[in-house]
């Protein structure tokens, strides 16, 4: 039986439209291979995370509104973005932002929409496994504060990479610790931000792994820069890349 056509509104946050582009690629190239009709529309920018983490709430709430208007299309029936921190943002911090708002029942019907990459495809697609995928290598996944403590993801991801050919999954030490990265933590607090990204990265090679994973590129790109300065031999990968890789 053929799978139904399900209508997709993609998010591409900052990191990955300035800095990982190829990420959302691979996103949309795992997303259509399910038979989903991804959408992207081009005047979209950002969450408004920033602004909100650092206390500007005026400014956040000015681009809490842009997004909401920029996804509230009745044509999509889920808003999917490789990063679980935006995603946490729009699902809980909105609710502070528009919650004397004349917006909110707008924000309710958009809330219910708003999946995380790794967790639209367990939880909406049904897809457990993705045996397309194939990357030689051994890996550990590193749990991100927002997927792990905002949005609830923990199993759904593992499922995914256990199911990717030459592939071998193994848990590192502490693997729900904060990787460093925090937004503006890493700038304010460096030397502690940096100390995290060392015990995180030490974790990772004592399991004799290939690479770092995750489902998000902020806390990813926080871990590289580590990795490249102290020329560690670990890589790291985010998961639509993982998925997308060997077809």
């Amino acid at each position: 039986m053929a799978r139904r056509r399900v209508v997709v509104d993609i998010f591409i946050p900052c990191f990955v439209d300035q800095l990982y582009p190829e990420t959302g690629m691979n996103m949309v190239k795992v997303l259509e291979s399910l038979g989903c009709d991804v959408h992207y529309n081009p005047a979209q920018t950002c969450c408004g995370q920033p602004a909100f983490n650092a206390g500007f709430f005026d400014e956040a709430r000015e681009v809490a509104n842009k997004f909401l208007d920029d996804f509230s299309s009745d044509i999509s029936e889920y808003i999917v973005a490789p990063s679980a921190s935006c995603v946490g943002m729009v699902r809980n911090a909105y609710q502070d932002i528009f919650v004397k708002s004349s917006k909110l029942v707008k924000y309710r019907a958009m809330q219910k929409k708003v999946y995380e990459f790794t967790e639209f495809l367990t939880d909406v697609m049904g897809v457990t496994s993705f045996p397309d995928a194939s990357l030689l290598g051994r890996a550990t996944y590193h749990d991100s504060c927002s997927a792990l403590r905002e949005c609830g993801i923990k199993a759904g991801p593992r499922a995914l990479l256990q199911s990717v050919r030459g592939l071998e999954l193994v848990e590192m030490e502490d693997n729900e610790t904060c990787c460093g990265f925090g937004g503006t933590f890493a700038v304010k607090f460096e030397s502690i931000s940096v100390a995290m990204a060392e015990q995180k990265v030490e974790n990772a090679l004592a399991t004799g792994a290939d690479y770092i994973l995750s489902t998000d590129t902020s806390c990813l790109m926080h871990l590289e820069a580590y990795i490249q300065k102290q020329k560690k031999t670990i890589k790291t990968m985010h998961i639509a890349d993982v998925l997308a890789s060997g077809w």
